[in-house]
């Protein structure tokens, strides 16, 4: 009788907010009730919370990476491609990593896994269309940023307030609290301003 694959599940969101809500505990019971149903040993669940995809380089992926160049790893699951990586070339990357190690990549959502030729192709067909969608999305994001900057919006943080500007305002409107009204900041950033200098 063979020996159970030893596997690593690996969970993400890109931001601390989607992990309290809905992240990574439903990726987790998902890919647990995978391994479960495969017959998997799971080794560990490796979780990354308010981490971008598009960072190649991820504490939780780093440690399973980690234990895959270690043969502690026998296959990979994840919810999907994109909780995984949002790039073609990190995720053909981590697949040619995987196969000399004999480390199997499955993704839930997808169905794919790459021990089989098919299974190879969709993979890198799915990733594909993960960083087709990445780029719309950031196509989107910066239409919005160009957008409001049209209209006049200001973005990015404010100016850094001089201690010379804060004793202006305080001189000039008789305490903290109407400078800090008069230059639309809090009062605690005329007293950072003054100790600064």
């Amino acid at each position: 009788m063979t020996a159970p694959l030893r596997a690593a599940l690996y969970t993400r969101v890109s931001t601390r907010a989607q992990a309290d809500k809905h992240g990574t505990a439903y990726q987790r019971e998902a890919l647990q009730k995978m391994a479960d149903a495969r017959g998997w040993d799971v080794l560990g669940v490796y979780a990354d919370e308010g981490v971008s995809g598009r960072r190649a380089s991820r504490p939780k992926l780093d440690a399973l990476m980690l234990d895959a160049r270690r043969r502690e790893v026998d296959v990979v699951a994840v919810w999907r491609f994109d909780r995984f990586a949002r790039s073609l070339s990190h995720l053909v990357t981590a697949l040619n990593e995987f196969k000399p190690l004999g480390v199997q990549f499955v993704s839930h959502q997808e169905g794919i896994d790459t021990s089989t030729p098919i299974g190879v192709a969709m993979f890198q067909i799915a990733g594909a269309f993960a960083e087709l969608e990445a780029s719309l999305a950031r196509e989107r994001v910066q239409a919005g940023v160009d957008a409001a900057r049209e209209r006049g919006v200001v973005l990015g943080r404010p100016e850094v307030l001089t201690g010379d500007q804060a004793r202006a305002a305080l001189a000039a409107h008789g305490g903290l609290r109407p400078a800090a009204r008069a230059l639309g900041v809090g009062t605690a950033t005329i007293r950072r301003a003054m100790a600064r200098g």
